[in-house]
Order: C-alpha cells, then structure tokens, then sequence
C-alpha cells in the first residue's frame, strides 16, 4: 500500500459526519501523500486521531444546540396555539383594567380601542328575531389612560348593543382605578380601589359575554350582568381573590330612587393552575317602582320588576347566591354554575315571593389552532312563576306571562383566526312551561356572527 493511499483511508475513517469535510481533507491528503515518507506517516496518523476527535466533540455540541433550538420552537409553538385559542380564566385579570399592561408601556399613555359584532339573526315565528336580521349586534369604543402613578381611568362609550330596541349611543363603564392602595402598608394587590359606572361583579359569565370573547354567540338563559354606579373594592392574596361593590341597584343612571343600595361580592380561589372556582352573593337593594322602575341587573334577557299592579306595590328587592366552578383543559374549558334567588314585593295584598333556582354547563374544545366547538345548557326553575323573556318575544314573556321552566341548550363552532377576529356560528334550541301548563314553544333562533377587537 501506498502512503497517499493509507492517509486517505485514514481521512476517511476520520470525517465521518461531514461529506464536504471529508472530500477536502481526501484532496488535501492526496496531495500531500506523495510528499509524505513512510517514517512521517505515524506522526500523520496522531494528528488525524486528534482531529478526529475535536470534530466529534464539534458534532455532540452541534447535536447538543439542535436539540435546545426544537425545545424552543415547539414551547414557541404552544405558546401561539394557547394566544390564538385561549383558555379564558376569568380571575387572571384579577378585576385589573382591561390594558393595563398598555398603561405602563414606554411611548404612551393613552389608549383607544374597539370591540364589535356583526351578524345574522334567524329565529322562529315566537322568537326576538323571527325575520332573519342582519344587524350590528355590538360595537363599542374604549378610551383607557393612565391619570398619575398606579392610578389610571376607562371609558366605555356603547354605540350599539344587542339588548337596545333601536340605534342608541350609551354611557358603559367609566370609572378611576386606584391600583396597589394596599402598598401603603406594604401589601401589594391586596386592596385596589374603583369609582363611578362599573359592572356588576356577580358570577363569571359578564366577564366573557362580549362577542369577541363568548365561544357563542348565544348567551346563558340567565346571564348575569349590569352596569351600575358606585364603588368596588378588589384584590388578591395567594390563591384567593375578591371583589366587593357597592352599587345604586337601579336602572336609571342620574339618580337613585332609594338610599338602600345594592352589595354583590364574590370570592374567588384558584388552587391549580387548571381550576378556578367562585362563590358570589348580591343584594339588589330596596328599588322605587316608580322612581328606579326596573333593577339594574340583568336576568333572563330581562330585569327583574314588580309583579304586584303598580298602583299598589311601591318597592321590590332579590337576594341572589351563585357557585361557579372552571377546569381549564389541554385544548378546551368546562364551566359549570349553579344559584339561586328570593324575590319579592310590597304588595300588601299579594304574596309575590318568588323562589328561582338556575344551573348552566358550558364545554369548548378546540381542533388544532383554529376551529372549535361549543355547548351550553342553562336552566331557570321558578314554581310560582316569573317573568323570564329568554329568546321569546320580549312584551309577551316580560310583561304579561310568567314561566315556571325554561331552558336553553345552544351548539355552536368557531373558527379563530386570532386573538382579534373570531367568525362562529350557533344554534339554540329553547323551551319550557308558563305558569298554568302551556308549554313555550317556537323561540329558536339560528345566529352567524364576526367578532372584531382592535
């Protein structure tokens, strides 16, 4: 054998993991072959072991880094699957404003955004929309802005929502945050303070009602929810949250027919990172008939309202209690909530008390990135009856009939093409019995709907 022949199979046996390496060093080596005694080639042979053995070394770390970039990438890639589909919490905010985090960004302190919906309604000949609508089912204007250090305000300006008769602009929330008050003392979130119109913080499906946030387009049967004036405290301690406010309790915004206010806290615990739970009680407080009319909460796309002739019955008031309990999962949620409520009336010649009794189940699961299904089932009970309009024709089942039974279950998809834009599409089925047997029928209704956010 010759030396150039040997210092090749030697340089072959050397750079294994490259091909290019390897064709050079043979070029290299062919070259030199001829050149090299056969004494020289041991020597040769070493330097080829010590060069063999650094490029191993090279390749293991190569390896090495390849394996941390894959890591990376896919914890990247769940992290933007989580973003476009997320898994709604609803005490991550912690009752905090809605950008804040915008607030505090160098550049700017002063933020204007939108929210809105647009979509097809088509309902049964009973139902709210019994003649296949295209509509703005939602638009709203947002102004937040950071007033001082750890103080900032919202304003809420709706140009459209889907419980208004007709095309109205209205006052939503406006209030001032004074953030982190409990760093006086040296306790961070554990006192915050709110004043002016805010929502009412009873159960948890207000913090996700908004089209760009709810799964469907329908909403629960009793679907909680208000915007009154007053003040909220809130805050966190470990696993534990609260929120406590004090509000007007009824409908009109310029004044209070009563001095007795409305008082909803709700407590909140998280102890996983895959269960969220909450209790929540409220008072409405003591409402004028004629003064406030209706209370400021909504129940049952309704009010709650006097149920004695108004020549004789002056107030009305609801104590009202609800659990609520989420499991967030690898590519959905499950929530499930359950309540009840005591009404009653100064009738002074009829017993108006009325007991209520509610229950929904709500379940998402997502395809992918992208595209989800959805269900909820929600129910309200009321033996003696009350006014529960639901998907009904609102003068008929607010105003002049009472339902013992109503219920709702509605199955929908969605396609998400990001945090900002949602299409989806639902279907709900509605039923029950008024008080005296007939039953409620022919309240369906089918909607199509695209969410927007900016």
């Amino acid at each position: 054998m010759s030396p150039s022949s040997s210092v090749q199979d030697v340089a072959r046996s050397v750079f294994t993991p490259s091909r290019s390496a390897t064709a050079i060093l043979i070029a290299v080596a062919t070259v030199l072959g001829s050149a090299v005694r056969g004494d020289d080639l041991g020597d040769l042979r070493r330097d080829l072991e010590r060069l063999r053995q650094q490029n191993e070394r090279l390749q293991q770390q190569l390896d090495s880094q390849q394996k941390i970039i894959g890591e990376l990438s896919e914890a990247a890639r769940r992290k933007e699957s989580d973003t476009a589909s997320p898994q709604h919490s609803p005490e991550v905010e912690k009752e905090a404003p809605v950008s804040s985090g915008l607030f505090k960004a160098p550049g700017g302190s002063v933020r204007l955004g939108a929210e809105g919906g647009f979509g097809l309604f088509h309902g049964r000949p009973a139902s709210t929309r019994p003649n296949t609508d295209f509509r703005v089912d939602e638009a709203r204007l947002f102004l937040e802005a950071k007033l001082w250090e750890d103080v900032y305000s919202f304003s809420e300006i709706n140009l459209m929502t889907r419980e208004q008769p007709d095309e109205a602009v209205e006052l939503g929330e406006l209030y001032v945050d004074f953030e982190d008050v409990s760093k006086l003392w040296g306790q961070e979130r554990l006192l915050n303070l709110r004043a002016g119109r805010l929502d009412i913080p009873f159960g948890e499906e207000y913090l996700s009602r908004d089209a760009i946030d709810n799964p469907l387009v329908a909403h629960s049967l009793a679907d909680f929810w208000g915007i009154d004036e007053g003040v909220e405290l809130y805050g966190s301690a470990g696993q534990v949250s609260y929120v406590l406010a004090v509000q007007n309790g009824g409908h009109p915004m310029v004044k209070d027919g009563t001095a007795d206010k409305s008082v909803t806290l709700r407590v909140g615990w998280d102890p996983k990172s895959w269960l969220h739970g909450s209790v929540s009680l409220m008072r409405t407080g003591s409402i004028d008939v004629a003064a406030d009319q209706l209370s400021e909460l909504w129940i049952g796309n309704g009010f709650f309202r006097n149920l004695g002739p108004s020549s004789r019955t002056t107030r009305f008031h609801a104590e009202l209690a609800q659990g609520d309990l989420r499991f967030l999962l690898p590519d959905g949620h499950v929530a499930l909530s359950g309540g009840a409520v005591r009404f009653d009336d100064n009738d002074p010649q009829l017993d108006n008390r009325r007991q209520l009794f509610l229950a929904s189940a709500e379940v998402v699961h997502r395809f992918g990135r992208r595209v989800y299904a959805a269900g909820r089932y929600s129910h309200i009970l009321a033996p003696e009856g009350f006014p529960v309009a639901g998907l009904g024709t609102f003068g008929q089942y607010f105003f002049r009939t009472l339902s013992t039974d109503v219920w709702r279950a509605t199955v929908g998809v969605g396609y998400r093409f990001s945090d900002n834009l949602v299409l989806k599409a639902d279907y709900s089925f509605e039923g029950g019995s008024e008080l005296g047997g007939r039953s409620r029928r022919r309240t369906d209704l089918f909607a199509a709907q695209i969410a927007i956010r900016y």
